[in-house]
């Protein structure tokens, strides 16, 4: 897999914000497939920081109602990355 496509994007959130702010955490949307060591590297070499750690968590996709039908939005892949300290993801920063 190409590092795009096991990174597909962040995530900018107030929970994620004070992770940022208290422990140098960072939240990503990742592929399904990949895995810890996968997402740390791709992480590693898109930003050019230190990871010491990666969290993964599969995130169920709820039910939602329009009308009478009943549908149901994709479940997604989630991971948190710790970094190194002194180490910062300039990207997310200003968001």
């Amino acid at each position: 897999m190409e590092l795009h496509q096991i990174i597909k994007r962040t995530l900018i959130t107030e929970k994620s914000t004070i992770a940022r702010d208290a422990a140098n955490q960072y939240n990503f949307e990742v592929h399904d497939r990949a895995n810890k060591i996968e997402i740390g590297r791709a992480v590693e070499k898109l930003f050019k920081v230190k990871v010491l750690s990666v969290r993964v968590m599969n995130v169920p996709g709820k039910k939602k109602r329009t009308g009478r039908t009943i549908g149901r939005r994709s479940s997604w892949r989630k991971a948190v990355v710790t970094l190194a300290p002194g180490n910062r993801i300039e990207t997310m920063e200003g968001a």
